[in-house]
């Protein structure tokens, strides 16, 4: 289970440690141009790697590298491969479009994958993800699907012989019958098709042709999440709502079902295929098995009506169903479940700015950190088959983030990759963890970039970048800048303080309910109080402070808008303005009667409290406005409804809509306008610099005649 945030499509950052071997850099890197700062563009054609999964001998790693692909306007991804004894990688995908989520049969012989290539099987839906299967040796990639909407996710069997993958179930007749009639149309919180699971035997030959696939699961009782084979094959565990709703996810449940054999019956004599196996209030999902098959861990609630800010557990139950044991009540902290391994059940979790890999002792519900050193963020570990290797990506401080290989006891990490190599030329700006007490005592971290050249003696423009969630957070880390080009105001002389204020994630449980029916109010005192500490030192020249956000990020922006005039330029990036407005258009009600324990018709004052619209009458802070036309999670009129406000006051206000867009701006020339625009925005209001008007193109020569070309060649040779 994870945090449900505004942003559900946060940009993960990770980081990480000791370099014993740098692998071979996946594809030629561009070096810098003379400037040492990079240009908007140069960030965003920064490669990143993600996502490694290692092989089940522990001797290979691959790994997804993403890069921008301006002709396309997409950020794709490819497949590479790396051999952690001598750090040797090469690509192992080439297509164009993505190939993501890689997965090794246990065997070792194969990579699955899923792509939204254009398919080699006749009929295949334009443009929808389908599971492949490529030789790890290399070679052509060969289909195995094609449904009529994305395979979201796929496991081997442990044979290697089968995979399993859900996917959203076609329209059924009747509505296809009825968009015939009528047109489209849907009916609010009611037009649903469930997501079940198939298995695909790995076919013996590579023709074009798709393999059968057999349903394991169907029907419109609820829609399946995430799921995972038991160790002898025969069964399968998986999480499931009642519907595939976002608002549904309280329902989630754990069911296991038996896998029939080639001739449709059951794997074993029991009447029971299916049988659902945990059932409490709240989401219960990630089902991973003992190593004998007996158990199941997951994530769960644990019965929490609050959910959405309290602590993640872990527990464990019997395969056949019972009460569940909860494991992790002592840890403070979100657990992300990985996998139960011969000595232990494996998580990952964050610390303040820092995440790391943990083990859990199932019988003694003893928690050990394993990863290191302490200053470090990593994520997406990967292990072998018998849990004695590991990979991961992760960075260190002021590090880029990189793919690592480590055994799990000693920990020693290796660099399987040079994805830092691009930064060489670039001078960056440098990260540092500080720390201050907010208007209630509460003591608040944050990231805080200076200049190279940072002086003490010298009073610089601070902007203020805040962001997503609320349960997001910031590290000391290098990253693609994305929606605001943070190296480039450094370069130009300006601090840029990334505050992680009460809500975010790795400061434990009660730290993450500060802002319970306390939403803006208290999140802007920290910031605030941030702002004054650094003002405090002697550090910012009070009268030039910015701030933008996106998200959450952009709603306390919103607040610093209407709340105060100590700013002088505010960016605004999918921003809630009214929280009234925000309940009844979002794909997310659930979002604050979680956090306000109220509705708005229950409790409006609480509503009215924590709204930027409730202080508009004191906004006067130049504001930037940028959201997505398509928003679900953040509704387009909370920006529409804050615009307004702002011009019927007086107060300087622009608002880019980027068409076609949710809440996310997920493609390259348009997070290129979106960094373009908060960087004049500021040029203007912090450094004072006057808007650039856009230049006329420059008016066409009348077209000349043969005898005039010939006459002005002969002048002009």
């Amino acid at each position: 289970m994870r945090k449900v945030s505004l942003l559900l499509v946060v940009l993960t950052v990770c980081c990480f440690l000791v370099v014993t071997a740098v692998a071979q850099q996946p594809e030629k890197t561009v070096p810098p141009a003379a400037s040492t700062t990079p240009t908007i563009d140069q960030s965003l054609e920064w490669k990143t790697a993600f996502n490694p999964k290692i092989s089940a001998d522990g001797k290979r790693v691959v790994y997804e590298v993403q890069k921008a692909n301006w002709e396309d306007n997409a950020f794709d991804r490819n497949l590479w491969i790396v051999d952690i004894a001598t750090g040797e990688s090469h690509a192992l995908t080439s297509a164009k479009k993505s190939s993501t989520s890689p997965a090794w049969s246990p065997d070792g012989k194969w990579i699955a994958f899923l792509s939204d290539r254009s398919g080699q099987i006749k009929d295949t839906p334009e443009g929808k993800k389908q599971l492949y299967v490529i030789s790890t040796d290399g070679g052509e990639a060969q289909q195995l699907t094609k449904t009529e909407n994305d395979v979201n996710a796929l496991e081997w069997a442990p044979d290697s012989k089968r995979i399993a993958f859900s996917t959203t179930d076609p329209d059924p007749k009747a509505m296809k019958d009825r968009k015939e009639k009528y047109g489209e149309y849907s009916v609010v919180h009611a037009d649903y098709q469930m997501a079940h699971l198939w298995i695909v035997d790995l076919p013996d030959n590579s023709a074009n042709v798709a393999p059968e696939a057999k349903r394991l699961t169907q029907g419109d009782a609820f829609s399946v999440g995430s799921f995972a084979w038991s160790p002898d094959g025969t069964r399968m565990a998986f999480s499931a709502q009642k519907d595939p709703d976002l608002i549904s996810s309280f329902s989630e449940d754990i069911y296991v079902a038996r896998i029939a054999d080639k001739s449709g019956n059951p794997s074993n004599s029991s009447t029971d295929s299916l049988k659902k196996i945990v059932d409490t209030p709240g989401p219960d999902t990630n089902p991973k098995w003992s190593p004998d098959g007996k158990k199941i861990a997951f994530e769960t609630a644990a019965g929490a009506k609050y959910f959405f800010y309290t602590n993640v557990r872990i527990a464990v139950v019997s395969a056949e169903g019972g009460n569940p044991q909860i494991l992790t009540d002592s840890f403070d902290e979100d657990p992300g479940l990985i996998g139960w391994g011969p000595d232990g059940i494996y998580f990952a979790a964050e610390q303040k700015t820092y995440a790391h890999l943990f083990r859990l002792n199932p019988a003694t519900k003893a928690v050990e950190k394993l990863s290191a050193p302490d200053h470090m963020a990593s994520f997406s570990f990967s292990f072998s088959q018998d849990y004695k290797q590991v990979a991961y990506r992760a960075a260190l401080e002021n590090q880029y983030a990189e793919v690592y290989s480590s055994p799990v006891a000693p920990w020693v990490g290796k660099k399987l990759t040079a994805m830092g190599d691009q930064l060489k030329g670039f001078t960056l700006a440098h990260r540092e963890v500080i720390s201050w007490k907010s208007a209630d005592g509460t003591a608040i971290e944050g990231v805080l970039y200076t200049p190279p050249d940072f002086s003490l003696k010298k009073k610089y423009p601070l902007l203020v970048v805040i962001h997503g969630g609320p349960t997001g957070v910031d590290q000391p880390i290098v990253n693609p800048d994305r929606y605001y080009p943070i190296e480039r105001f450094v370069a130009k002389g300006a601090l840029v303080l990334r505050p992680n204020y009460r809500g975010s994630a790795g400061y434990g449980e009660k730290f993450r309910a500060l802002n319970v029916r306390n939403l803006g109010v208290g999140d802007y005192a920290d910031v605030i109080s941030g702002v004054d500490s650094l003002i405090a030192k002697g550090w910012v020249d009070k009268d030039r402070v910015g701030s933008m956000g996106w998200s959450q990020g952009g709603y306390i922006s919103a607040f610093i808008t209407a709340s105060s005039d100590r700013f002088k330029a505010v960016s605004v990036g999918a921003g809630i303005s009214d929280w009234m407005t925000y309940y009844a258009n979002t794909d997310i009600t659930p979002f604050t009667p979680q956090y306000l324990h109220a509705t708005p018709w229950d409790d409006p004052e609480i509503y009215k409290k924590t709204s930027p619209i409730s202080y508009i009458a004191k906004a006067k802070t130049p504001t930037l406005i940028q959201h997505g036309e398509n928003d679900r999670r953040v509704p387009i009129p909370n920006a529409y409804e804050l615009r307004q406000a702002l011009k019927d006051r007086g107060v300087p206000v622009k608002m880019v809509v980027y068409k076609g867009f949710g809440h996310g701006i997920t493609k390259p020339k348009q997070q290129r306008a979106v960094m373009e625009e908060n960087e004049k925005w500021f040029a203007q209001y912090i450094w004072g610099e006057k808007p650039q008007e856009p230049k006329p193109p420059e008016p066409k020569a009348p077209e000349q005649n043969t005898e005039e070309r010939k006459s002005a060649a002969a002048v002009n040779p």
